[in-house]
This record gives C-alpha cells, structure tokens and sequence, in this order.
C-alpha cells in the first residue's frame, strides 16, 4: 500500500444516495438497476445501503459489491456521444448508489480506502457491464461504449458500517495498490485489449484488495 501523500485527492461531495428495490424489468425478469434518491440518512452495512436490493445475488450484491458508485463527471460525454436521453438528465441511469462529480475512474486506486459518510469502505473492482444496461437505455451501444471508453463505474466493499446521506463527505484516507487505478484494470481485464503482459496480469491477481471475481478473470488469461 502507498501512503496518502502519494497521489492527494480532494474531499468531494455526495449527490443524491440512491437505492433500489427488484422489480420487472425485461418481461418477468427483476432487476433493481432503477434506483431513486433517498431521504435522510441511509444506514451502511456489510453489503451495502440498507433498502437497496439486487435481483440477481449470483452476479450482482455481496461483501466486493456491496456499493456501487458511478461519476457524474461522465454524464455529458455520454450526452455528447448517444445524446439527450431521460436517463442522462440526472444521477442513477447506471444503477449507481453514489453520485459525485470530481472523482472518476484514472483517480482510484484498488484498496482505496474512502470515508464515504461514516461508513469506511474500500475500492474493490471496477463496474463490468452487462445486458442491462443497454435494455435500460434501449440502445444496442452502451455496454460496448463502457467498455470501449472505460467509464465503468467502481464497487466499493465496506470495512466499517456508518450511514450516508446526500450532502456528506467523501474522503481519501489511505491509498491502496499504487498505480493500479480502476481504469488501468478494467482496460487490462475487459475484451478489446489486443495483447496483454503477462507479467502485468500476473501482477494484478496477486493484488490483496482486487475482488476474487476479478482476481479469478486475471488468473484465467495467464492460463491457470
């Protein structure tokens, strides 16, 4: 781990703290990926922001996804890219729990300790895009443009229990795997990388904070 001084990040402050219950989304199929603002405080356990659901606790949920946050900061090239769209007009078209503007992807490093409210939580993997993101949208490109630009958002595993409300502070507290930002990662692990080091993906599975799910991925392109 790197001390705090390596690369300082501004305090930046939380939007609109959403949570989200499973409902219909593509026929009888639930998703929870529609989430509104909530009022007050929300209290902040293990697996995340009380109230909030997910409708596939296979791929989605547990302790290395327990919060999702997504940049505000990405909201007008997206509207630059597929335009105006409803989804894009305010916080949580991506089925993020945390809006912020300041602080993206080329920012956070893997194990990234963040006092998010009172809660203290830890950078764990970036957002891997699926299907329903695009039937959100209803558009074809979405996902391939995630992947494309790595505007993937990040999953935050939670190492201190506290709440969070609109308003409150996010805050740096101890730098993680230097120079393992969340964007360097997704580039190295998502399809469309042409040739990969070997040497670097052996590298990034052995980093203690990256979720199993994606220490497993980079263990399966080293053939293991």
């Amino acid at each position: 781990m790197a001390t705090l001084d390596a690369i300082p990040l501004n305090p930046v402050t939380i939007g609109p703290v959403m949570t989200g219950r499973a409902r219909a989304f593509r026929g009888d199929e639930p998703s929870a990926i529609a989430k509104t603002p909530a009022e007050g405080p929300v209290r902040i356990g293990p697996l995340g922001l009380e109230g909030d659901e997910q409708a596939d606790r296979i791929n989605h949920g547990g302790p290395d996804k327990a919060i999702h946050h997504y940049a505000l900061d990405h909201y007008s090239s997206w509207q630059e890219e597929i335009g105006p769209h409803p989804l894009l007009g305010s916080p949580g078209g991506f089925g993020e729990n945390i809006s912020t503007t300041g602080l993206t992807e080329s920012d956070l490093w893997i194990g990234d300790r963040l006092r998010l409210g009172t809660a203290l939580v830890e950078v764990s993997h970036g957002r891997q895009p699926c299907w329903k993101i695009d039937h959100r949208f209803q558009r074809k490109d979405v996902t391939a443009r995630i992947i494309q630009t790595a505007r993937s958002g990040w999953y935050y595993r939670v190492i201190e229990p506290g709440s969070v409300q609109a308003g409150d502070t996010l805050e740096l507290v101890e730098r993680g795997h230097e120079g393992w930002s969340v964007e360097r990662v997704f580039r190295l692990l998502l399809p469309g990388k042409p040739a990969r080091d070997g040497n670097e993906i052996r590298e990034l599975a052995g980093l203690s904070a990256l979720a199993d799910v994606w220490k497993a991925r980079a263990r399966k392109l080293l053939g293991e």
